[in-house]
């Protein structure tokens, strides 16, 4: 188990950062698929694929997003944190094998307890893959929690 402390509101500086990375397998393509019911065959089906401009598969872009979430969950501001809004913009494709890594950073702390945080996803070549920014409610309250296990899951 991992233990995570979040950043309460009055913790949170403008200019804090924090970084979470995740490397694209075939499994996650395929869960986020089903997951989602995004089918799409540039997604899932090489053959199709190689017909696009993108000449291979490439990973859903929410995929990214859905990385940004965990780090925002996990990282900063960590546990405790409500997500109200997130923009996104998909500068480069996501292919399999990438390594990706989100950046957070504070740029505004705003009333009630409200943060703006840009939001960034950077490939292995430090090519940045989406532009963000995302609105939440940071935590009153200070936590250190053990996040759970996620439990072993078999594509068949």
């Amino acid at each position: 188990m991992t233990q995570v402390t979040n950043f309460t509101y009055d913790a949170l500086e403008v200019g804090q950062k924090a970084s979470y990375a995740k490397t694209v397998e075939e499994r996650d393509i395929q869960l986020f698929a089903a997951l989602s019911g995004d089918r799409n065959p540039v997604h899932l089906d090489a053959g199709y694929a190689a017909g696009t401009i993108f000449k291979e598969r490439i990973a859903h872009g929410m995929f990214s997003g859905a990385l940004i979430s965990a780090a925002i969950a996990c990282e900063l501001p960590g546990p405790g944190t409500i997500y109200l809004g997130q923009q996104l913009k998909f500068t480069r494709p996501v292919k399999l094998g990438d390594a990706l890594t989100v950046e957070l950073e504070i740029l505004e702390k705003l009333p009630k307890n409200r943060v703006r945080i840009a939001t960034r996803v950077f490939n292995q070549n430090a090519e940045q893959v989406v532009d963000g920014e995302a609105e939440v409610l940071a935590p009153k309250q200070s936590l250190a929690i053990e996040l759970p296990e996620l439990p072993p899951i078999t594509i068949g």
